[in-house]
């Protein structure tokens, strides 16, 4: 075994480390608080007797390790608290099972209760808004004129009956928003209302919202809920 003079510290032999590490079949190359040790004692062992390293050189290495350990310890506690915070987004997210949420859709639902509701986002004031309903092959079933609006949101319900009175299937419908502006027609974002039937926690801890008819959404995008 060789002899480690003076100026051999613990971290001089981390690059001896890494590389006999990274040559085994699948080494690594991270090196923990108990391969330092590891090394620290590797090189009391090995050091010159008749040159051994002085008390300060040993301090510093002894103070390397213990940053080393605080930060994995730091770092384990950070995991802790974020699996947590995840749990306690998951309960809150199971108590909106059964709920009424607004997200941004371009479709929406009409159920056994006949009836269909959402919201236009008016980035400004409109002399006319209309919402345009669509059936599954395109085909306009019926129009509904909002008339002037305000900026904001303006909600809009619809009671599933086409333009002579008759009630149409229930199933998913388009929704097509316009304004009317001075540079012409403009469409416009809509919000639509649809009841959460499950959540569903994702390996990367994001929260999913399955709606009924509607399908998966994420938590974050939900804008209101009812």
């Amino acid at each position: 075994m060789s002899i480690v003079n003076t100026t051999t510290s613990a971290t001089d032999l981390l690059a001896e480390f890494r590389h006999k590490q990274g040559g085994a079949a699948g080494g690594s190359n991270e090196l923990g608080k108990n391969e330092f040790m590891e090394l620290m004692i590797a090189q009391l062992k090995n050091q010159n007797p008749l040159e051994p390293q002085s008390n300060g050189e040993f301090i510093a290495d002894l103070a390397q390790f213990s940053s080393l350990e605080e930060m994995q310890n730091l770092s384990s506690s950070v995991d802790s608290v974020v699996g947590e915070f995840r749990s306690t987004q998951a309960l809150q997210a199971s108590a909106m099972v059964g709920k009424s949420v607004l997200a941004p859709a371009n479709f929406g639902v009409l159920d056994q209760s006949g009836e269909m509701t959402g919201v236009v986002n008016v980035p400004a004031s409109t002399g006319g808004l209309t919402v345009s309903i669509q059936n599954s092959q395109g085909e306009l079933v019926r129009q509904l004129d909002l008339g002037q609006s305000e900026a904001g949101q303006k909600a809009f319900s619809w009671d599933g009956k086409d333009g002579n009175g008759n009630s149409l299937p229930p199933g998913r419908y388009s929704v097509v928003a316009q304004g009317r502006y001075p540079e012409g027609m403009e469409q416009l974002e809509t919000l639509m209302s649809a009841n959460v039937d499950s959540v569903s926690l994702g390996k990367g801890g994001g929260i999913t919202l399955n709606l009924a008819g509607m399908g998966s959404i994420a938590l974050s995008d939900v804008q209101q809920i009812n």
